[in-house]
């Protein structure tokens, strides 16, 4: 997946337009405030939806869903104020917002359905259109859609925007083919691992756009990673190993502060500086 998507992303970025970066630039504005896309970003990206899922679940169904999508906000809350007000890409600040996307993403996505009523064929249908909206305002705004342009507050609060939607419309696509269809969580984490090929196999073969790419397997990522979660968390009379929520968060957790920890002292993710439109070098 990353060769096919994000080994062409900087031609991309190249041949897009760039915003110019008066608007709230931070210093060292040629390097993107999110991480380069590598095999690290995917496994880290994979194991968070995993987790987000299981921990929403848990806080669900011990605190209440109510004084859980508080906990889920105010760190959410937190933990993005962090992430703004960081001059540039800080592993740990970027992956705990991301974690906290996760489980407030998903937390949305279960309120809808869960408190509202509202099924998960609509919801999804709904999630849809808000991220094709975000997405539309995203490039009418800034010219571009790539991640390595994160270098100002307006074009990372549309990104943080994004990924808040993809999370809860994952959220929502997942539950709909595990639940409303009744395809069980196993079989429905298998045919995400397949379609998450798409967007590599599209790029690579029918020169499917490299920003475009990544935006489908992002989406992907999220029901991948809960559906085989889910089935790590539930109990036997849903088809899944019973280990539940709590222990597979807790198991979770460790592997991505430990994958974190790394990309932290060795900066294999650190964003490459590049050059915006009317600059040189």
């Amino acid at each position: 997946m990353t060769e096919a998507v994000s080994t062409t992303a900087a031609s991309e970025v190249s041949r897009a337009p760039h915003p110019e970066v008066s608007h709230r630039a931070r210093p060292g504005a040629g390097c993107s405030k999110v991480p380069e896309v590598t095999a690290w970003f995917w496994t880290v990206k994979i194991l968070t939806t995993g987790m987000g899922e299981t921990a929403s679940d848990f806080l669900a169904r011990t605190l209440g869903p109510v004084p859980a999508g508080c906990l889920g906000f105010a760190g959410l809350a937190a933990l993005l104020i962090l992430q703004f007000r960081s001059p540039r890409y800080r592993p740990w600040t970027y992956w705990s917002a991301i974690v906290m996307v996760s489980v407030f993403g998903t937390m949305a996505a279960d309120v809808v359905h869960v408190i509202v009523g509202i099924p998960y064929t609509v919801s999804a249908v709904g999630f849809a259109l808000v991220l094709a909206v975000v997405l539309a305002l995203w490039y009418a705004s800034e010219r571009t859609l790539s991640i390595h342009s994160i270098r100002t507050t307006r074009s990372e609060s549309f990104y943080w925007a994004t990924v808040l939607t993809t999370f809860a419309l994952g959220t929502a696509v997942g539950d709909l083919t595990a639940g409303t269809l009744h395809w069980g969580y196993l079989p429905s984490g298998l045919l995400f691992t397949a379609l998450i090929a798409l967007p590599v196999l599209c790029r690579r073969f029918l020169g499917l756009n490299a920003v475009a790419a990544f935006w489908a397997a992002y989406v992907l990522t999220r029901p991948l990673g809960a559906s085989f979660a889910d089935w790590m968390g539930v109990p036997a009379l849903r088809d899944g190993l019973g280990w539940g929520t709590g222990p597979v968060s807790l198991a979770l957790l460790v592997p991505i502060a430990v994958l974190v920890g790394y990309l932290q002292v060795s900066r294999a993710d650190t964003p490459v500086s590049r050059p915006l439109a009317g600059q040189t070098g």
